[in-house]
């Protein structure tokens, strides 16, 4: 950990609260001495490799991250340069739809006048 971690822990330990015992029939106050971490070195350097791990994980989603908002910025200019074409479009569908409407009334016309001929 930090070094200020550990000095903290000398602090605290150097505040223990005083614990009374009796000796002999006289209240002594002993201070209570605080548990220590014991840490194998195997222990250690699987905490060790785990954190390198984890700052390499780190460091391939960053990237992953920036490539992904990299290619939103491309596409998305894409489809910036590409919203008028594709007003136009609709534009002119929205044109043939109405003249095919328009064509289909004056055939539907012409064939009654067709069937009014065979009577």
């Amino acid at each position: 950990m930090t070094q200020s971690f550990w000095e903290s822990e000398g602090v605290e330990a150097a505040e223990a609260p005083a614990v009374e015992v009796l000796v002999e029939q006289e209240l002594v106050e002993e201070p209570i001495e605080p548990q220590t971490i014991a840490v194998s070195a195997d222990d250690f350097s699987a905490l060790e490799e785990r954190v390198l791990r984890a700052v390499e994980l780190v460091k391939r989603e960053r990237l992953a991250r920036g490539a992904a908002e990299e290619r939103a910025a491309r596409i998305e200019e894409q489809l910036n340069e590409q919203a008028p074409l594709v007003e136009s479009l609709q534009k002119e569908v929205n044109a043939l739809r109405t003249e095919r409407d328009y064509v289909r009334q004056r055939v539907e016309r012409l064939l009654g006048q067709l069937d009014g001929l065979e009577l």
